[in-house]
């Protein structure tokens, strides 16, 4: 994602952990046809890792380990550079080797994932990607979805985090739950259940937002 995107309007595409599922499902399904065995799964922290455990399972394989790459800041802001926060601290030494992450959108994290790996001397290693943009300049090697028109891809485990900090860089502060939903709908195309924008404020503003009060039905 380019910084010119990071407008008041951006559009969002917000996606569901089943539909996570599924696609982790079609990618293992063309991993196995291309007949690729990985040993060892990397997962690119942090979004990398729930797909990269569902493949685990999907591709039987038991071990998986993490690299933490930071390229985005809460709220699709992005950094100057991509960078290797956490580094590897498994063996892979020989191994067949699969880099996963949720997204590939400039490649440059993928990029920095890929060269700090390498220098620990698998003996193959590969990418792959739920979903990959054509403004990457670093292509996976798998990828579920190719996503052609672009928009900010949001995923489960990042819904909090980055419609909190949509929410927080609207002004006026909006004044109640109905309001906020309107708004991520014309700013972001966005269609944030109101059920989960109680429980997405509950937690980033405890009780309130501006003059809103949140009622959070019993769990």
């Amino acid at each position: 994602m380019t910084s010119k995107r990071q407008k008041t309007t951006m559009h969002c595409e917000l996606i569901t952990l089943g539909k996570v599922y599924d696609l982790s499902f079609r990618l293992a399904l063309n991993i196995r046809e291309s007949r690729y065995k990985p040993d060892l799964i990397v997962a690119i922290a942090r979004g990398g890792f729930v797909p990269a455990r569902f493949l685990c399972d999907f591709l039987n394989v038991k071990d998986m380990t993490a690299v933490g790459v930071q390229h985005y800041a809460p709220g699709a802001v992005r950094m100057k550079k991509a960078s290797v926060k956490f580094p590897l601290s498994a063996n892979v030494y020989g191994k067949s080797v699969l880099i996963v992450d949720d997204v590939n959108d400039t490649g440059d994290s993928l990029f920095a994932a890929v060269e700090h790996v390498k220098t620990f001397r698998p003996a193959h290693l590969k990418t792959a990607v739920l979903h990959q943009k054509e403004t990457t300049v670093f292509s996976a090697d798998f990828a579920a979805f190719h996503v052609r028109a672009w928009r900010w891809i949001l995923y489960p485990w990042a819904v909090v985090e980055d419609v909190g900090s949509f929410v927080a860089r609207m002004k006026p502060r909006p004044k109640s739950l109905a309001e906020t939903a309107a708004r991520l709908k014309k700013q972001h195309s966005m269609q944030v259940p109101i059920r989960l924008l109680e429980m997405i404020m509950a937690l980033q503003m405890p009780a309130r937002i501006g003059t809103m009060r949140i009622r959070l039905s019993r769990l």
